[in-house]
C-alpha cells in the first residue's frame, strides 16, 4: 500500500497545507489517492477529503487502538495490487512527538510505526537556516528508527535562502528536501478559532484549489511518489464488514454548514446495521420529516448560524415534540447547543429547541479541548451501565444556567464535564454531551442508536409531559 505520513515540527507547521496541494497535485497528475488525518479531526479531515474526493478517516490508536487503526487503514486504503497508481496520504497532527503524555503515546510517530509508514517532515523555515538541520537532527536521535525519508520546507524567503536550507540539511542528515513553500502574504486556506473554517461553510473552493496547485509546483512529485512506494508490506486482517441488506428502520441525521461534524464511520455502521439515513438541513426545514425511529445531531457551528437557526421556530419546536412523544435523539457538542433553551453568543441571546432546561453559552477560549473518557453509571437509552467510553472533545461553550436539576448518565474520567464533573446529559430517549464518540472505537455506539430505534414506537406527544423538558419562554 504505497502511503506516507505528513508531520510537523508543531501546530502550524504547514501540514494541513502541503497535506492538500499534495493530493491536489498527485490528482492533477492521474493518481487516485486516499487520505488519513491522525487524531480525532473533523475539520482537517473535511478539508481532506475535499481534496481528495473521498471521505477521509481518522486514524487515531488512543481512541480505537493499533490493531483497528491497520485495519481501517487497510480497508479504505489503496493496494497497489488493486489501483496502480494509488496512494494513501496521511497527515498528522500537532508535533511529530506530541502525543498523549510526555512519552509521546499515540503521536504522529507512534502512527508512522503503527503503519510502517515513511514520514516527510515538513519544516516552517521562517527566520531559520542551517538550525533547520538541527531540527531534523533531533528527530532522528529521538527516534532512530523512524523513517524520516523527506522534508517540505514551508515559508521559504526566496532562492538563497531555500539554497542554504537544502545544503545544511542534506549534508547533515542526507534526508532529501523534496518540496519547498515559498513565503505568502495570504494563507489560502480560511481560519478562524477552532482551526479552519470547514468546506461545507466555503464558497470560494475553486480559487483555494488554484492556489494550493500553485504552491504545489515547488513539490518534487517524482521523489515523493518514490517515497511512498518504499513503504513495506502491512499485514492486517481489516474486519468483515457485513451490511445488512435491509433498512427497516429510518435515521435522520442533521447535515447541513451548521451541523457537519460526524465521521464517516459513524455513519456507515448505522447503515450497516440496517438503517435508513435521512439528512436534515435545521435551516431549512421546517419540520421533522415523517417516520423517523432516531435523530442523530452532530457537531459544527450553530453559533455561527444561531440568527436563522433561531428564528426557524417549526423546525426547533418539531425536535422538541419529537423529544416529548419519545423520539430517540443523539446529540454530541452542536447538538447539545441546538437541544438547550438558549444560546449566549457573542451578546446575544438566542432561542434554542429547549429539549433540555439549561443555557448554553460561547465564550473567546476553548471551554474543553482534548480526549475524554467516561464510565456510564446511570440507566440511559443507549449504552449499558459500565461501559467506558473514550472520546473527543474541542468546544468554546458550555452549559451556564440550569433552571433545575439534569440526569445524566456518566462520570467524568478524562476530560471537562458537561454537568458537575458528569457528561451525556438525558431526558426521556434524549442524551446530549460534549464528548464527540467514533464507531470504531466504541462499536456499543451504533448497536446502542439501532437497538433504541428499533424499540421506539412513533406516537404524538402524550399528556404526561416530562418535567426536565420544558418550553422556550
Amino acid at each position: 500500500m504505497p502511503r506516507l505520513l505528513i508531520a510537523g515540527m508543531s501546530g502550524g507547521s504547514g501540514k494541513t497545507l502541503v497535506s492538500l496541494a499534495l493530493l491536489l497535485a498527485l490528482r492533477r497528475a492521474g493518481f487516485e489517492v486516499r487520505a488519513f488525518k491522525k487524531g480525532p479531526d473533523y475539520i482537517d479531515a473535511a478539508w481532506l477529503g475535499w481534496a481528495s474526493s473521498h471521505p477521509a478517516r481518522s486514524l487515531d490508536t488512543y481512541l480505537m487502538g493499533q490493531d483497528t487503526v491497520r485495519s481501517s487503514f487497510i480497508r479504505n486504503g489503496f493496494a497497489r495490487n488493486a489501483i496502480a497508481d494509488g496512494i494513501n496520504l496521511v497527515e498528522g497532527n500537532r508535533g511529530l512527538f506530541d502525543g498523549f503524555d510526555a512519552a509521546g503515546t499515540h503521536s504522529s510517530a507512534a502512527l508512522s510505526h503503527c503503519l510502517a509508514a515513511p514520514v516527510v517532515l515538513v519544516i516552517n523555515a521562517a527566520k531559520v537556516t542551517r538550525t533547520a538541520a538541527a531540527f531534523v537532527a533531533g528527530c532522528r536521535a529521538l527516534d532512530p528508527e523512524l523513517p524520516i525519508r523527506g522534508i517540505i520546507l514551508n515559508n521559504v524567503n526566496g532562492q538563497r535562502h531555500e539554497q542554504i536550507l537544502r545544503e545544511a540539511i542534506e549534508s547533515l542528515s542526507a534526508i532529501p528536501v523534496v518540496g519547498t513553500i515559498r513565503k505568502a502574504t495570504v494563507n489560502p486556506l480560511p481560519e478562524r478559532y477552532l482551526g479552519l473554517v470547514p468546506p461545507q461553510e466555503h464558497g470560494a473552493t475553486e480559487q483555494i484549489q488554484e492556489d494550493l496547485l500553485k504552491l504545489a509546483d515547488g513539490f518534487d512529485l517524482d521523489a515523493i511518489l518514490s517515497i511512498a512506494r518504499s513503504a513495506p508490506s502491512l499485514q492486517a486482517d481489516p474486519p468483515e464488514v457485513s451490511i445488512s441488506a435491509v433498512r427497516d428502520i429510518k435515521i435522520g441525521f442533521l447535515r447541513d454548514s451548521a451541523f457537519s461534524f460526524y465521521y464517516p464511520e459513524n455513519l456507515e455502521q448505522l447503515e450497516q446495521g440496517g438503517a435508513e439515513l435521512i439528512p436534515i438541513s435545521a435551516l431549512q426545514s421546517s419540520a421533522l420529516p415523517e417516520g423517523l425511529r432516531a435523530l442523530y445531531i452532530g457537531g459544527g457551528f450553530p453559533e455561527k448560524h444561531a440568527e436563522v437557526l433561531s428564528a426557524n421556530r417549526s423546525f426547533l419546536d418539531s425536535i422538541r415534540q419529537a423529544a416529548l412523544g419519545g423520539l430517540p435523539i443523539y446529540a454530541e457538542c452542536g447538538g447539545l447547543i441546538l437541544l438547550a433553551q438558549t444560546l449566549r453568543w457573542e451578546g446575544r441571546t438566542y432561542p434554542m429547541a429547549g429539549v433540555f432546561p439549561f443555557a448554553v453559552e460561547g465564550f473567546d477560549i476553548p471551554q474543553g479541548h482534548g480526549y475524554s473518557e467516561l464510565r456510564v453509571d446511570a440507566p440511559n437509552p443507549f449504552f449499558p451501565v459500565g461501559l467506558v467510553l473514550r472520546g473527543h472533545e474541542f468546544h468554546y461553550s458550555r452549559i451556564s444556567l440550569r433552571d433545575e436539576p439534569v440526569p445524566t448518565a456518566c462520570a467524568v474520567l478524562r476530560g471537562t464535564e458537561c454537568l458537575q464533573k458528569r457528561d451525556l446529559a438525558i431526558t426521556r430517549n434524549v442524551m446530549a454531551g460534549y464528548t464527540h464518540l467514533h464507531a470504531l472505537a466504541t462499536p456499543e455506539w451504533a448497536k446502542g442508536f439501532l437497538d433504541a430505534a428499533r424499540r421506539f414506537a412513533p406516537r404524538a406527544a402524550h399528556r404526561n409531559i416530562s418535567p426536565t423538558i420544558a418550553a422556550v419562554g
